[in-house]
């Protein structure tokens, strides 16, 4: 599955829609993508598993790219 992870770069700070990101992470659960980002050390707001329609939606934008972790 893949997850879209919406976080903040700065773990210690209140978090901030304009500075809010989005990556995207392969895992077949939310606590393994958890884990895989833990020494990332950034503020993780939300965590979304995207259906097939989201996607393919998501994969529209210049901005998607897949992550190693």
């Amino acid at each position: 599955m893949i997850f879209k992870v919406l976080y903040q770069e700065l773990a210690q700070e209140v978090p901030v829609r304009e500075r809010t990101q989005a990556m995207y992470v392969e895992a077949e659960k939310e606590r393994e993508v958890r884990k895989k980002l833990a020494a990332k050390n950034i503020n993780i707001e939300f965590i979304q598993v995207l259906d097939e329609d989201h996607l393919a939606y998501e994969k529209q934008s210049e901005d998607f790219q897949l992550e190693n972790v």
